[in-house]
């Protein structure tokens, strides 16, 4: 948090130097007014710039295994930008390198965790939680904390779906 407010000061002052510069070179022409606007169109380009690469610069620093299986985003009423160009909201990422997969005679079973990254102004959250998938039915099902199914919350799984594709088809190989 530290680093963008050192970021967001820094922008501010190459924006108000920008402005300082465009102002001599002018000779005083531009009114001073342009400086504190120059200053803070600095903090809030790096404002969007940081929001909308926040995506690849958290999926950049994931561990080896890692796979990102799905993505949001996202439109805000108070960035009015975002309408036209919505903005990375959330991702999950699958725990491959963790993954447990066994086949039965039943098909093939797999225990995995998904870890859901979520932004907010400045930080992310983390939530885990860990799954079971029936492959040969593509369905999935959350488990509690003593490792036994909640039939209740099931979530079918498509085919083309890259969770399904890493658990159920890439492990076969």
């Amino acid at each position: 948090m530290i680093w963008h407010l050192v970021a967001a000061i820094s922008a501010a002052l190459a924006g108000a130097g920008v402005a300082l510069l465009l102002r001599n070179l002018s000779r005083n022409w531009l009114p001073k007014w342009i400086i504190p606007v120059f200053a803070g169109l600095g903090m809030l380009g790096y404002t969007i710039h940081y929001e909308y690469t926040w995506f690849e610069s958290k999926q950049a620093r994931l561990p080896e295994g890692s796979v990102v299986v799905s993505s949001e985003e996202g439109d805000m009423l108070w960035r009015p930008w975002t309408m036209k160009f919505p903005m990375p909201l959330a991702y999950t990422v699958l725990d491959a390198a963790n993954a447990q997969v066994e086949d039965t005679e039943k098909g093939r079973i797999a225990r995995f965790t998904l870890y859901r990254f979520e932004k907010h102004h400045l930080m992310s959250t983390v939530k885990s939680a860990n799954y079971q998938a029936l492959c040969t039915e593509k369905v999935m099902f959350r488990l509690n904390e003593d490792g036994q199914a909640k039939l209740e919350a099931m979530t079918e799984m498509q085919v083309d779906e890259p969770l399904y594709q890493t658990v159920c088809v890439s492990a076969r190989s």
